[in-house]
C-alpha cells in the first residue's frame, strides 16, 4: 500500500514587513512548495513580493486595515487572532517570534523559534533606553495575561527548533523546553544579478536593519559622526526613522525600500557590515560573508554563532559609539581573506536548511504513525 504524502502547512506571526524572519518563511515555502501559509496579518505592499505568488491565509483580523499597516498596534488582538486559526495538516511548521507557536492544529506542531517574545522576556531590550510611555504602560498591563497565553502556546508544540545557541537557552529559561538548533539560511549569491543604487559610491560601511530601539542604529551613526572619512550607508525603515534622519551627519546616507538586487549591489561595494543590534540570529554578517566582506558586530546573541572573531569579523562588547568606533579601527588595521570569509557562509545554505526541516518533518510523521 502506497503511503500518502504528508500534508504540510506553515504558520507565521504576521507578513507585514521585509525582515529576516520573512526571508526564512520564503525559504520554508520553497522547501515545501505545496504548503499554505497561515498568518494573522498580511500586507503585500510592505513585505517581499514573492509572497504574492504563494497561498497566504490571513486571519479575520486582516480585515482591519490600520492593523495591517501598523502591526505593533495589533498586539492586544493577536492572541485571539492566533487562537482563531485552526489548521488541518499532518505537520504545521510554526515560524514564531511570539505568536505563531499558538496556532491550533489536529496534527504535529514543529515550532521554528526566533526567540520567545521579546516584549515579555526582554522588555528592557525591546523598549530601548527611552521607552515611549504608552507602550511601556501597555506592556506592563498586558504582560501577566500574555505570559500565561504564551506559555500555554509553547506547551502545545510537539517539538521546538531554535535559530541559535542564545535562543536555545532562552527557550529553556522561558518554557523549560529542550530544542534543536537549526540555523536560518541566507538567500544570496555573488552570481545573482545586481542593481546599482544612484548616488552611492564604494568603500562604505553598511548597516542593514529595521529601525527599532534595540537595533541601536543611532549608536552606529554616532560612531562615524566624528570621522567624516568613514562613510556609512543605513538601509531600513521603522519607528526610529524620523529621529535618526533629523540629526543625520553628512557622511551617513539612509535608504529604504530597496530591491534585493540593490541590496546585493551594496554588499559588493561595501567595506564591511556593522551591526550593534541585540540579534537572536543576525543574518546580515552571513550575507556579507557570501561576498567576502567582514563584519563588526555586537558580542551578543546570534552573532556569536555566525561570526568568527578575527576570521570573518570583529566584536565589540557594548553598543556604544566608542566601542563601535574601536571595532572599526581594529577592522581596518588587519587584512581580511575574502575566500576564508566566503567559505564560512557555506554552512548556512538554503539546501542545508531545507534538508534539516525535511528530516524533522519526516521524523514527526513517523512518530505520529507509530503512535496510531
Amino acid at each position: 500500500m502506497t503511503r500518502s504524502k504528508p500534508r504540510i502547512a506553515i504558520a507565521h506571526d504576521y507578513i507585514t514587513q521585509r525582515g529576516g524572519a520573512e526571508r526564512v518563511v520564503l525559504a520554508m515555502a520553497r522547501a515545501f512548495p505545496d504548503a499554505p501559509i497561515y498568518t494573522t496579518l498580511y500586507q503585500p505592499e510592505t513585505s517581499f513580493p514573492e509572497f504574492t505568488e504563494l497561498d497566504i491565509r490571513p486571519s479575520a483580523l486582516n480585515r482591519v486595515g490600520p492593523l495591517r499597516r501598523h502591526h505593533r498596534g495589533a498586539l492586544p488582538f493577536l492572541p485571539a487572532a492566533i487562537d482563531s486559526i485552526h489548521i488541518d495538516a499532518d505537520v504545521v511548521i510554526s515560524s514564531s517570534s511570539g505568536w505563531a507557536h499558538g496556532v491550533h492544529t489536529n496534527g504535529q506542531k514543529l515550532v521554528y523559534c526566533y526567540s520567545p517574545a521579546r516584549w515579555l522576556y526582554q522588555s528592557d531590550v525591546y523598549l530601548g533606553e527611552r521607552p515611549a510611555l504608552p507602550k511601556a504602560l501597555a506592556l506592563g498591563a498586558f504582560s501577566p495575561w500574555l505570559r500565561a497565553w504564551d506559555r500555554r502556546a509553547a506547551s502545545s508544540a510537539t517539538r521546538y527548533l531554535a535559530i541559535s545557541t542564545a535562543v536555545q537557552g532562552r527557550i529553556r529559561d522561558a518554557y523549560g523546553l529542550d530544542s534543536t538548533i537549526v540555523p536560518a539560511p541566507h538567500s544570496v549569491s555573488e552570481t545573482m544579478p545586481v542593481e546599482s543604487v544612484p548616488g552611492i559610491g564604494e568603500d562604505f560601511y553598511l548597516c542593514i536593519s529595521r529601525l527599532l530601539p534595540y537595533k541601536n542604529v543611532d549608536k552606529v551613526i554616532e560612531a562615524v559622526r566624528s570621522t567624516p572619512e568613514r562613510r556609512l550607508v543605513v538601509v531600513g525603515a521603522g519607528p526610529e526613522e524620523e529621529n535618526l534622519r533629523s540629526t543625520l551627519p553628512p557622511n551617513v546616507t539612509m535608504l529604504k525600500n530597496l530591491t534585493d538586487a540593490q541590496i546585493r549591489w551594496l554588499y559588493t561595494r561595501s567595506r564591511a557590515i556593522v551591526a550593534a543590534s541585540y540579534e537572536d540570529y543576525g543574518l546580515t554578517p552571513i550575507e556579507a560573508a557570501v561576498f567576502g566582506k567582514p563584519s563588526a558586530v555586537l558580542r551578543w546573541g546570534g552573532f556569536l554563532d555566525t561570526v568568527v572573531e578575527n576570521s570573518t569579523g570583529v566584536f565589540f562588547d557594548t553598543p556604544t559609539s566608542t566601542q563601535i568606533r574601536g571595532a572599526l579601527d581594529r577592522l581596518e588595521a588587519r587584512p581580511w581573506d575574502a575566500c576564508t570569509i566566503q567559505s564560512s557562509a557555506a554552512r548556512f545554505t538554503e539546501a542545508t536548511f531545507a534538508g534539516e526541516l525535511h528530516g524533522q518533518v519526516e521524523d514527526l510523521v513517523a512518530l505520529a504513525g507509530a503512535a496510531r
